[in-house]
């Protein structure tokens, strides 16, 4: 407009078609000092919009690349992992059920539907599925057929009713654990498959009545099981059958004497549990032992137990 007295339209459409490297051809007929000007807005220009367009590209491309490199990397993890445990639906019980797990050292994969959470579940550090836990293809995506349990937390009874008969058809011999919010879902989940059928609600308020009448209690067992203190902790450890402590009584095991710790149940294979066990009382393969006392010695005792 400057240099040629053009008009606005017309010192824009050239150059737009100069940028863009269209290049129809000049409008009027253009001077030297409008040449020189149309040169060094090609190399100055066009390079500009060509970095532009290549940076955009760049971004979107490498975008999409790192989710799929991740996506193919958590996979990879999944495809490895035996015996996990797979937990449906990563609400505030599933974030919580998890955080405990992973605490525990137990391999967790979660499959979630709500795509706000992967960026919760990707900073949480856990391996999920994204998708319907309703749809089988993501329950065998998540190796319900390698994994060791599932439990089952999703929004509705519903849910969870049509989740827990999905994955017994998977893997008929699944530990499936469910949580129900109506005192009638209970029975649906059992029917349906469910080993263990768990209610938050019930569990809440069975919780508050026992720290109101017996709140010693309820301080011991929270210590026990909190894992906070090395003082005092709970664990339950299986029996093999390698163990040298099999068919040894409880007062020729030593387990009082060498490690410091209270015997307080032992859990026979057909689910009957033999409380504060006599001296006489032996291990047998596939008994579970639940025993109290520190950290340090319950694994000494576990590397006894199950070699």
């Amino acid at each position: 407009m400057i240099i040629e007295d053009w008009r606005f339209l017309d010192a824009l459409y050239m150059t737009i078609i100069t940028i863009s490297t269209v290049g129809y051809r000049e409008v009027n007929q253009v001077g030297d000092i409008g040449r020189i000007f149309t040169i060094c807005l090609v190399l100055v220009g066009v390079g500009f919009t060509f970095y532009v367009m290549a940076a955009v590209v760049q971004f979107m491309v490498e975008g999409r690349v790192r989710i799929i490199m991740g996506r193919r990397r958590l996979d990879k993890k999944i495809d490895r992992l035996k015996n996990h445990y797979i937990v449906c639906g990563y609400g505030r019980i599933g974030r919580v059920l998890c955080r405990n797990l992973q605490k525990a050292r137990y391999d967790v994969v979660v499959v979630e539907k709500n795509p706000d959470l992967v960026p919760v579940m990707d900073a949480d550090g856990v391996l999920y599925v994204s998708g319907d836990a309703a749809d089988e293809a993501n329950l065998i995506k998540a190796g319900i057929e390698r994994a060791k349990g599932i439990v089952a937390v999703l929004a509705t009874d519903t849910d969870n009713v049509f989740l827990v008969l999905s994955a017994r058809q998977l893997a008929p011999d699944l530990t499936i654990i469910a949580r129900a919010s109506q005192e009638g879902a209970k029975s649906k989940l059992q029917a349906a498959g469910a080993n263990s059928v768990e209610s938050p609600y019930e569990m809440g308020a069975a919780s508050m009545a026992h720290r109101i009448i017996r709140p010693t209690v309820t301080n011991f067992i929270d210590l026990a099981m909190a894992h906070t203190r090395k003082d005092i902790q709970m664990e339950e450890i299986p029996v093999s059958e390698s163990s040298k402590l099999i068919n040894v009584a409880l007062k020729d095991s030593g387990i009082r004497q060498d490690f410091n710790l209270i015997i307080i149940a032992i859990k026979k294979p057909d689910g009957s549990m033999l409380f504060n066990p006599s001296f006489e009382a032996a291990f047998m393969p596939g008994d579970t032992v639940i025993a109290v006392g520190e950290e340090e010695n319950l694994q000494k005792l576990e590397k006894i137990l199950n070699p």
